[in-house]
């Protein structure tokens, strides 16, 4: 059989993937590491997986190949560990991942800029910019925030889209304010009849005016239809020009991408003088020559407008390379827009597993999707009692054993768990290699992997760093659990007996 390598056709990638997989601060004592070794928060289950499947199967759906994976150095061996097992393998066949790490700290903080920053001469086009833990609803599709960017950048220059969801109405009596304060609800005005980002407020501009929205003239004047709405929130996606990240070296006091760059990045768009300032690093004219590559990947391209858009780009070519750019000229044709796409609630639940209690939801919401999982194979199978009383609405990870007069409702139970008698589970997560000793209560807790709670203890919305052991016939209740309380407390009871001991030798 012959070959023709000529007939070949080989499709260049369009975009390089950047998730980020940082420390987790957020998720506090859950990402504790357990004495030397780290609690990954890209590793964190979500429904028994681990949180960065979701955005890494988000990726590979969309069509995209080439992943940058960035974790701090002391989770490399973890997260490489997971991403070259064979389960993850198989699961997402056509990524290529390339694990790197930043060496960064708790105490330092270095922000998504400066990681940016270090990593720029990796990319040498146009990236999508992602965290390890947005789980997106199934009727979202990556396509449809990569189409709005590729249209509308070779069209009109804009420079980047970010994709926010709409929240729903929580039940704020659900809420456990001792998991700490969610995150404010801050208030974005965009264009809703072409779909630009116009301002995204901060938790600083809210500290120097908390009452007021201080929006620009100029602003008002170029989109005098903008919305607001304070029930948006960033999912923290952006697909973004390769020119972004050259303007970014510039503006080297920034930190966060979210709370200071994106914010900047939209005012060029409405601002003549920082769109006379900064067109040609944003948006060069050799940028033009991607237009083909972006119809070759989009999924709403129409055919019957080829001859136009040839013509169009014909003339963007042929400006850009006849003469010098005219600042003023390109001044009224490059847009430097900021493209936004919202997914809103009634389309489906997606959010960002950013707090404890967003991590409680989302493990909750998924059993809704569900009707009793139970593992599928006969050993796994066989360590549950039949006398156990296991929910619909429930799921048990493998070989975890489940002991007789059992009740388990509303809760995620994961692998290697040991559950004994007449234990009340409910509404609750447990990681993975726990021990929940016979008759111990828990309801709406998170237990951290390898968690031990001891025969009667009760724990009530509560959630416990890994290895943490609670003692027989304890009570907590609406309680952040870390090892380094316990060790204190089972310190002191030896002191306090030490002192004693020394006060009856001395009398």
């Amino acid at each position: 059989m012959d070959f023709d390598e000529s007939s070949v056709k080989v499709v260049t990638q369009e975009f390089t993937a950047i998730v980020l997989a940082g420390f987790g601060t957020d998720l506090v004592p859950l990402t504790s590491n357990q004495g030397e070794e780290p609690c990954p928060k890209a590793l964190l289950p979500i429904a028994n997986k681990p949180m960065l499947d979701y955005p890494l199967s988000w990726l590979e759906s969309s069509g995209i190949r080439d992943v940058l994976l960035i974790c701090p150095s002391p989770h490399k061996a973890a997260i490489s560990h997971y991403i070259h097992s064979g389960s993850s393998i198989s699961s997402f066949p056509s990524l290529r991942i390339d694990l790197q790490v930043y060496d960064e700290s708790l105490e330092s903080g270095d922000g998504t800029c400066d990681v940016l920053r270090h990593f720029a001469h990796r990319l040498t086009g146009d990236f999508v910019l992602l965290p390890c833990d947005f789980v997106p609803s199934p009727s979202f599709n990556l396509s449809r925030v990569l189409d709005k960017f590729r249209g509308e950048a070779n069209y009109d220059g804009a420079i980047a889209t970010a994709a926010f969801y709409e929240t729903a109405k929580t039940d704020k009596s659900a809420i456990i304010e001792e998991w700490g304060v969610p995150p404010p609800q801050l208030p974005v005005v965009w264009d809703d009849r072409t779909g630009t980002l116009l301002h995204v407020d901060t938790e600083d501009d809210r500290d120097r005016n908390g009452e007021e929205l201080e929006l620009t003239m100029s602003l008002l004047t170029r989109y005098p239809r903008a919305k607001m709405s304070a029930s948006l929130q960033d999912a923290h996606v952006y697909v973004c020009k390769r020119s972004v990240l050259d303007i970014l070296q510039e503006k080297s006091d920034f930190d966060s991408f979210r709370e200071e760059f994106i914010p900047w990045l939209c005012k060029p768009q409405y601002s003549s003088r920082k769109r006379a300032k900064y067109a040609n690093i944003l948006n060069p004219p050799a940028n033009t020559s991607t237009h083909h590559m972006s119809l070759e990947h989009s999924t709403t391209y129409i055919p019957s407008h080829t001859h136009s858009v040839r013509e169009h780009l014909r003339e963007d070519i042929r400006t850009a390379t006849s003469s010098p750019v005219d600042l003023t000229e390109r001044d009224e044709s490059v847009s430097l827009r900021v493209g936004i796409v919202i997914h809103r609630s009634s389309e489906g639940y997606a959010a960002r597993v950013n707090t404890l209690q967003n991590f409680l939801d989302l493990n909750r919401h998924f059993l809704n999707q569900v009707s009793w999982t139970l593992p599928t194979d006969s050993e796994s199978r066989a360590l549950i009692d039949p006398k156990a009383q296991i929910s619909s609405d429930s799921m048990i990870g493998y070989t975890t054993k489940v002991s007789e007069k059992t009740s388990i409702k509303k809760s995620v139970i994961g692998k290697h768990c040991v559950i004994g008698k007449m234990v009340k589970i409910v509404g609750c997560v447990i990681l993975d290699h726990c021990v929940i000793e016979d008759g111990a209560k828990l309801d709406g807790c998170i237990l951290g992997t390898n968690t031990k709670v001891g025969a009667k203890a009760e724990l009530s919305r509560c959630v416990t760093q890994a290895g943490y052991e609670v003692e027989a016939g304890e009570s907590f209740k609406n309680e952040k659990l870390d090892v380094s309380d316990w060790t204190v407390h089972q310190g002191g009871s030896d002191d306090t007996g030490d002192e004693d001991a020394a006060g009856d030798e001395s009398e």
